[in-house]
């Protein structure tokens, strides 16, 4: 891989914006999602289907492990990705590895998820594929989230 110079910019960020093409994408997906008031269940679900495997299947199964574990959580769409969120306020997310050209899928935890451990404490994980230990690891974090 050559070297890039601080004077070269990434293929996919667009001359003087300072953002990507995909940071662009997600930031007028946002503001049309802060315009709308769809189905925001059709909406995730439509969202899952277009995104390459293997990160759909695992999308497909994050969402039916959220949905079981907390049914009140309601879907929606957060800049794009799948998002689960109660009273409105987004309690986490997953984006896949295609939606900002990334090596790995994020499940993500907003800062409205009750995941305190002392003084530091992860709030987004890298998904290669999901196990049953992991599924497990998943529900637990989501209900802890939650309290």
């Amino acid at each position: 891989m050559a070297a890039r110079t601080k004077q070269q910019k990434p293929a996919n960020r667009k001359a003087g914006t300072g953002f990507t093409e995909e940071e662009r994408a997600a930031m007028k997906e946002r503001v049309a999602e802060l315009r709308g008031k769809g189905d925001g269940e059709a909406e995730v679900l439509a969202k899952i289907a277009r995104m390459p495997e293997p990160d759909r299947k695992m999308a497909e199964r994050l969402h039916a492990l959220i949905r079981a574990a907390v049914p009140s959580l309601e879907a929606k769409t957060w800049y794009g990705m799948p998002a689960y969120a109660r009273d409105g306020q987004v309690v986490c997310y997953f984006q896949d590895a295609n939606k900002f050209r990334a090596r790995y899928a994020t499940l993500g935890f907003s800062d409205k998820a009750r995941l305190d451990d002392g003084n530091m404490w992860p709030v987004a994980f890298a998904l290669k594929q999901l196990t049953v230990a992991d599924e497990q690891r998943i529900v637990a974090l989501v209900k802890k989230a939650l309290a």
